[in-house]
């Protein structure tokens, strides 16, 4: 464990709501990383995404950057350009 992750661990347990918000934030970042790595693996560049979507490229660097609060067509449409399905798992 490195010096981070002590951090992170000592300031969850110091504060619940640290914990909620680091949680939430992460989760969010994590959507975004599995979007930009599946339009990578695809071979596509955020404007031709865009261009399958009929959009801007500044909204696909958005939604990989900030993906908080993004509905749930828009990840469906996202893959679906990005020859991927989407899949929830549920726990």
């Amino acid at each position: 464990m490195d010096d981070l992750d002590r951090y992170i661990k000592k300031r969850k347990k110091q504060s619940p709501q640290f914990e909620k918000d680091y949680d939430k934030g992460y989760e969010q970042f994590k959507i975004g990383i599995l979007l930009k790595q599946a339009r990578l693996e695809a071979g596509l560049t955020q404007e031709q995404v865009a261009k399958r979507l009929q959009t801007k490229k500044s909204a696909i660097s958005r939604i990989e950057n900030h993906a908080e609060d993004i509905r749930l067509s828009t990840l469906v449409n996202y893959a679906q350009a990005v020859g991927k399905r989407l899949q929830f798992d549920i726990s």
